[in-house]
């Protein structure tokens, strides 16, 4: 078959590996994302705008001598207080999910240009000490960075899962998003807990920018390219979960790193893209 070879077991073994790893970064952005369409019914493109000017704030932090991961302290609460002051401007417009995705979209826009005017559209990468580790276990390389991504993503899902699953504000964030009339009839805030998940999910999205900062290239252009395979993600995983999409971006990060093992690169988007279409065919009800 033409453009098929069949790669080492040790070259098998680690594009699985390191199909893991950028798994677990598109379940880390698809976190916020997921939480806000289903519990929220807001289709935030915004996440990946946010996601991408964190991940440049990262940069510049560093580039000024602060270690990438201390300037969580000072990036998470900075987008707690814009992805909340986001949402109370929607609901106090009472935006509807579809014209979430417009007014979004637009933003998306808005950020990409700020981004360029401030750091122009070159490519940054960022230098530090924390790409410098990468160990050798059983014949395969396991770079640090990575591994701190792959610890945030579980960490943070697993987190969340609990939050939804174990406390009062988890059940009353559930409750609001099956019926929110009623749930504020049994004396839920709706609005107070509403701006704190928006706060929760624009935090998430910090977290997945200093991730990327930290192992991938920058350039503001690339926003739009994470949007089809996260978005596949979240929706193969189910709207409103907190592990699904780490799961599901597992799947397809392994899927897409054996799929350039075995064929080409540039076959790779098709699995994420195919698994898709896929989802929106079989599963119509879950993007609604």
């Amino acid at each position: 078959m033409s453009g098929f070879t069949m790669p080492s077991a040790t070259l098998l073994a680690q594009s699985v590996l390191s199909g893991v790893f950028v798994g677990a970064l598109y379940g880390l952005l698809g976190l916020g994302l997921s939480l806000s369409w289903g519990l929220l019914r807001q289709i935030n493109l915004a996440h990946f705008a946010f996601a991408f000017l964190a991940a440049y704030l990262c940069w510049q932090l560093a580039a000024l001598g602060v270690d990438p991961l201390l300037s969580l302290l000072l990036i998470v609460p900075l987008f707690f207080a814009l992805g909340a002051g986001l949402h109370a401007a929607m609901a106090r417009f009472a935006i509807t999910p579809f014209n979430s995705l417009l007014v979004t979209f637009g933003l998306t826009g808005i950020v990409e240009a700020l981004i360029q005017s401030i750091w122009t559209a070159d490519f940054r990468k960022l230098e530090s000490h924390y790409g410098e580790y990468r160990w050798k276990v059983a014949g395969l390389y396991v770079p640090l960075p990575e591994v701190i991504t792959l610890l945030f993503s579980a960490g943070l899902a697993f987190a969340v899962w609990a939050v939804l699953r174990h406390t009062d504000l988890g059940k009353a964030l559930r409750a609001s998003a099956e019926d929110a009339p009623i749930a504020a009839a049994f004396g839920i805030h709706d609005r107070r807990n509403a701006l704190l998940l928006a706060g929760t999910c624009s935090a998430l999205a910090a977290v997945a920018g200093v991730c990327l900062a930290l192992g991938h290239t920058l350039a503001p252009s690339q926003i739009y390219a994470w949007v089809g395979v996260v978005f596949a993600a979240v929706m193969l995983g189910g709207l409103g979960r907190a592990l699904a999409p780490l799961a599901a971006g597992i799947v397809i990060g392994v899927s897409e790193a054996v799929t350039m093992a075995v064929t080409a690169p540039s076959w790779a988007p098709l699995v994420s893209f195919a698994l898709l279409i896929g989802i929106l065919l079989l599963r119509p009800g879950r993007a609604a």
